[in-house]
């Protein structure tokens, strides 16, 4: 793969279009809906940019979509088609959404949270590749074996699972927290004080299983501290986030010991 499209500025793009440069990947255009965030990119890695899909070059070997899913579809079916490679970066997007508007196509996703500020570390990062032929899956592995270590071939059902097990382990854990930052900013303590927890619970589940080390008053359902808990809480979202989690903690652990028990 000589010449490079992103069709995308954001996050993603943004890191991962950094990233392939500094392999030696020859990035040749940027495409966005918003000339300048396609002019930030472009400029940063000295390259064309555009905000009009008519203008997309057909010159490259490989484009790479790298938008939000509910756009995809439509731009997908607004590039002009050509015999290049087609990729896309969604977890959640089968590769079939290429059919019929190109012939060769597939998936390159790598499995992590971006920001465009924050530079990453792409060695580490999973990345998961799919293509509609053997030959363009072989492709895609060798080009995310030069930037990550760990790639693997799966299918689109298996990733759809892998990004749904990414919000939970992701997005909705970064959600607690904001929560937990709401609440100390509300009576006047800082969140760092949670750095020291936060990083010992991600270095605990490297060595053990995230069940076997949960902890606090709802593995053990004790509803004499939960309910002051609750009692803490004014809104009525947080305490029905507060119980159905409790809840759920609780009924992990009670399997868990009901499966020990068996052995």
């Amino acid at each position: 793969m000589k010449k490079i499209i992103f069709i995308g500025a954001g996050n993603l793009a943004t890191q991962l279009s950094s990233a392939m440069k500094e392999q030696g990947y020859d990035i040749i255009q940027i495409y966005s809906k918003s000339l300048k965030n396609a002019k930030i990119l472009g400029s940063s890695l000295s390259c064309d940019y555009t905000d009009d899909l008519n203008q997309i070059k057909d010159t490259a070997d490989l484009y790479i979509f790298s938008i939000k899913d509910t756009a995809l579809q439509e731009c997908i079916r607004s590039v002009k088609p050509n015999k290049a490679l087609w990729v896309h970066t969604a977890g959640s997007i089968p590769m079939s959404v290429f059919e019929p508007h190109a012939k060769r196509y597939g998936v390159f996703y790598p499995l992590q949270t971006f920001s465009k500020n924050k530079k990453v570390n792409f060695s580490n990062i999973p990345f998961f590749v799919e293509a509609n032929s053997e030959k363009d899956a072989t492709l895609l592995t060798d080009m995310a074996l030069k930037i990550s270590q760990d790639v693997r071939v799966i299918s689109s059902e298996q990733r759809k699972y892998i990004h749904l097990a990414a919000v939970f382990a992701c997005n909705f854990t970064n959600h607690m927290y904001a929560i937990s930052e709401k609440l100390l900013k509300e009576h006047g303590l800082p969140f760092d004080i949670l750095q020291p927890l936060i990083q010992e619970t991600s270095d605990k589940i490297k060595k053990i299983s995230p069940v076997t080390a949960q902890t606090g008053p709802a593995v053990r359902y004790d509803e004499n501290v939960m309910n002051k808990q609750l009692s803490l809480l004014k809104d009525d979202q947080l305490k029905e986030i507060y119980r159905l989690l409790s809840k759920n903690i609780h009924a992990f652990a009670i399997n868990i010991s009901h499966e020990q028990n068996k052995l």
